[in-house]
């Protein structure tokens, strides 16, 4: 862990990051589920596939990552020669956790007809056990380009399996794990802001349960959720994801009103990721300045999880062959 307490007393960290971010040649990535300082002070904002071809196209020599583990993992694989750097080493992921890499390849191995379509959200371990990575701004798109009675195993979300499963009646083995964030969505207490703001929508991200999907007006990705912000017609949105999304619409449309969906007591913070929460401005000047915490994945891992990470941004790109869509 890099040691925060060797940061001098009265040190502007705005001008300090932006000192090292120059003096090191990096390149500062965020997620939307950010805290806003972080996000504003990034070089690029984005969901997971954005971020993803960020990190594979940056002629940065030092990537600081202001995500998750995964997503830091990600870009050390597109960009092995690159330092790679999160904040908190500890910021991981509750789908993550629920898909232990011993356990999805005895899975894998108890359906040898099937292929893994994985979402991105999981290890490098898992991704190297997988056909092919998905995104939620590309998994519907991912989708549609394999032939129908291929066989499919989704994983580690069974809400984000099971959104795609009904939408193009698609029948899939779902690993059963959720996101702790969107699980905690509460349908009653949704139900009761619905009747305060009658004409206000609801965009909801498709790790939400069926019970929150059902009363959505548009479900999507992050980037998907932010494009609805900026076109819907009305001036009230609820959004069911990960609030620190709230920021970008508000930058964007400062005379909308945005609304984050209510957790199970209508007022409980349960709803912000405690992982994304790990990253903070102190710990961004730290991992910049001693170019740690660092990412570091054993090579031939790193090949055999860049086979389904590159599958993805060809099919998202649609530039993959018919051919090519086997097990990897």
């Amino acid at each position: 862990m890099t040691d925060q307490k060797a940061i001098p007393a009265g040190t502007d960290l705005l001008e300090e990051i932006n000192r090292l971010r120059k003096e090191k040649n990096a390149v500062i990535l965020a997620h939307y589920y950010q805290t806003p300082d972080l996000q504003d002070i990034a070089d690029f904002v984005g969901d997971s596939l954005e971020l993803s071809k960020k990190a594979a196209e940056t002629d940065a020599d030092v990537i600081a990552f202001c995500g998750v583990k995964f997503m830091a993992e990600t870009a050390k694989i597109l960009s092995p020669e690159k330092i790679v750097v999160l904040p908190d080493l500890e910021a991981g992921c509750s789908l993550e956790d629920s898909c232990p890499p011993e356990k999805f390849a005895a899975f894998r191995e108890a359906h040898p007809d099937h292929i893994a379509l994985t979402y991105i959200n999981c290890s490098t371990e898992v991704k190297a056990l997988s056909d092919i990575i998905v995104t939620s701004s590309s998994a519907e798109t991912i989708l549609q380009q394999i032939p129908e009675d291929q066989k499919i195993i989704f994983g580690p979300d069974r809400h984000l399996g099971g959104y795609l499963s009904r939408k193009f009646n698609r029948e899939m083995l779902l690993w059963p794990g959720v996101c702790i964030v969107h699980e905690a969505f509460s349908e009653k207490e949704l139900l009761k802001l619905k009747e305060q703001h009658p004409d206000a929508p609801i965009a909801a991200h498709p790790e939400c349960p069926p019970h929150i999907i059902d009363h959505a007006d548009h479900v999507g990705s992050t980037s998907s959720i932010l494009n609805f912000a900026k076109t819907f017609e009305g001036d009230t949105l609820i959004v069911a994801t990960e609030p620190h999304i709230i920021h970008q619409m508000e930058k964007a449309l400062p005379e909308k009103n945005f609304i984050g969906a209510p957790g199970a007591d209508g007022n409980c913070s349960c709803n912000i990721c405690p992982y994304m929460a790990l990253n903070t401005m102190e710990k961004l000047y730290a991992c910049l300045r001693d170019l740690e915490p660092r990412i570091e994945i054993e090579e031939q891992l790193r090949l055999d999880a860049k086979k389904s990470l590159d599958r993805m941004l060809e099919m998202a790109a649609g530039t993959l062959g018919k051919g090519d869509l086997g097990r990897a």
